[in-house]
């Protein structure tokens, strides 16, 4: 009597460029699963779970899909630790794409297969560490990018709707202040020149020293 043979537990995963391709009928998904549960039956793997990213662009990061992260969640929550594709493109088309994503289930000891053996996740090959250390240093990049980019605009943002400076809001009480400076008149004496020609703070209080120093630039 033959032993009957222990299957590895995988993950199906498949992704649709096109609406034109979406749907269990549609040739695109239904020639995906066939490949992946064929070498899954002649490889020693049983597929328990699908996963799909329908009309995706293989050019959007890994990260981004919704079927793909369902897949991540799965991983986390169970020890299955391969996925098959049907091919690398299926997988995510983009290299820079297709390298981080591999990073990323790499790091979660997993392994992604495609449907004609080729490990995506090997990790003996010289070139292909060469570019997933070319994608993660792109990928670190990319995030300060935007981390400066986001800082820059909020920057902005406080300049365009913050405090307006003493000489856009008060510029007659700023004229008049450079006035009095320029007869040598000390920051007291000014502040107390200032108040009793009617310019003073909103709560109709004399300007302090602070202030009237700012008013005319110093610190």
């Amino acid at each position: 009597m033959a032993r009957k043979r222990n299957l590895v537990q995988t993950l199906g995963y498949t992704r649709t460029s096109s609406e034109t391709n979406v749907g269990a009928d549609k040739d695109s998904e239904k020639r995906q699963r066939a490949a992946i549960e064929r070498f899954a039956k002649h490889g020693g793997f049983a597929v328990v779970a699908w996963f799909s990213d329908p009309a995706v662009s293989g050019a959007d990061p890994i990260e981004t899909r919704p079927g793909f992260s369902a897949l991540l969640d799965r991983i986390e929550n169970n020890g299955v630790r391969t996925v098959i594709v049907e091919d690398a493109s299926r997988f995510a088309r983009d290299l820079v794409a297709q390298e981080l994503g591999v990073l990323m289930l790499i790091r979660r000891g997993m392994r992604v297969i495609t449907a004609s053996g080729d490990d995506l996740t090997e990790a003996t090959d010289p070139s292909r560490i060469m570019m997933r250390q070319i994608a993660g240093s792109f990928a670190q990049y990319e995030k300060a990018r935007l981390v400066r980019k986001l800082r820059e605009a909020r920057e902005r943002s406080g300049k365009l709707g913050g405090r307006k400076s003493y000489a856009e809001a008060k510029p007659e009480t700023v004229a008049l202040a450079k006035q009095l400076r320029g007869q040598g008149k000390s920051w007291a004496k000014i502040s107390k020149a200032l108040f009793a020609q009617g310019h003073a703070t909103a709560r109709r209080k004399p300007y302090v020293r602070s202030a009237v120093r700012a008013m005319l630039g110093c610190r």
